[in-house]
């Protein structure tokens, strides 16, 4: 048995499901755990919180997998992801889609111990997931699929904890399309000119020198958005002073992205992490930190 082959087989599966890479399953985690701590009144139990936080990272690999599949016949012109498994052959596609079907399989597993109404709209956010990576052979704007699929931990979030979808879960998904909105269309703008090439539609290709007015308007439409579910729930003012200090973040990617530079533009995606992080650390201490 060749160790080594053995050893490139597995980075080249980490690679494959993002391991090396999590920003991507922070972008989804912040949304779903908003969600989590909202639906719960500030006190989820332990168990609900491991199956989001885990079935969250399960997705997103799985995700990744699928989306590497579809794009296997672009990835190797563009210049930022030449390099992954399937666009530099080191895997075979049929692998990718067994490591997909095997994670979201484990995942589904892990909906099984929520309530009916969770399981069934995994059903619907696993449909939506895998039909985002096709989206961008159509759909002039994939980052609005992209953000829908990234925040449907929120209505199953809230189906887990209250068997219910309330009106804050719905501005709460429509905060997380904006939120997703902004920051994938900054990740296109890292990819404007090979995208255009391969002839593969993205927000920043068809709002053209709009993008970054676009981001920034985006990014105002999602504060408002949670502003208003801080108000319909009587939230304290550390949610306010999160929503303001994520506020501060996003001026600091306008003078990331007014460049339009690839290196601020990433830069600017990948910054979207502390974003998500402010707002949940705002959610979390305007409830009273009680653990049942």
């Amino acid at each position: 048995m060749d160790l080594a082959l053995i050893a490139k087989r597995l980075d080249a599966y980490e690679r494959l499901v993002r391991l090396d890479k999590p920003i991507g399953a922070l972008l989804l985690l912040w949304p779903t755990l908003w969600a989590v701590w909202l639906a719960a009144g500030g006190q989820p139990s332990f168990k609900i919180v491991a199956i989001f936080v885990l079935g969250t990272f399960l997705m997103r690999s799985a995700g990744c997998a699928v989306n590497d599949y579809a794009d296997r016949d672009f990835d190797a012109h563009v210049e930022r992801t030449r390099g992954r498994p399937l666009a530099a052959r080191e895997i075979a596609p049929r692998e990718a889609l067994a490591v997909a079907a095997l994670l979201a399989l484990a995942s589904f597993g892990l909906a099984l111990m929520l309530n009916g109404m969770a399981i069934a709209l995994s059903f619907l956010g696993a449909a939506i997931a895998a039909a985002y990576p096709f989206s961008k052979r159509f759909f002039p704007l994939p980052q609005l699929v992209l953000g829908i699929a990234f925040g449907f931990g929120i209505p199953m979030a809230y189906a887990a904890v209250q068997q219910a979808l309330p009106l804050e879960c719905w501005l709460l998904l429509a905060a997380n399309v904006c939120y997703s909105f902004a920051y994938d269309t900054e990740y296109a703008m890292v990819d404007r000119d090979d995208d255009a090439k391969l002839g593969i539609h993205t927000s920043a290709l068809l709002l053209g020198d709009r993008d970054v007015a676009a981001v920034m308007a985006s990014y105002a439409a999602m504060l408002a958005l949670l502003a208003a579910v801080g108000a319909r729930l009587d939230l304290g003012w550390p949610f306010y002073a999160g929503l303001a200090l994520a506020a501060g973040m996003m001026l600091h990617h306008w003078r990331l992205i007014r460049g339009r530079t690839r290196e601020g533009c990433f830069r600017a995606f990948r910054h979207n992490n502390w974003v998500g992080g402010a707002i949940f650390a705002g959610i979390v201490f305007s409830f009273e930190a009680v653990w049942p």
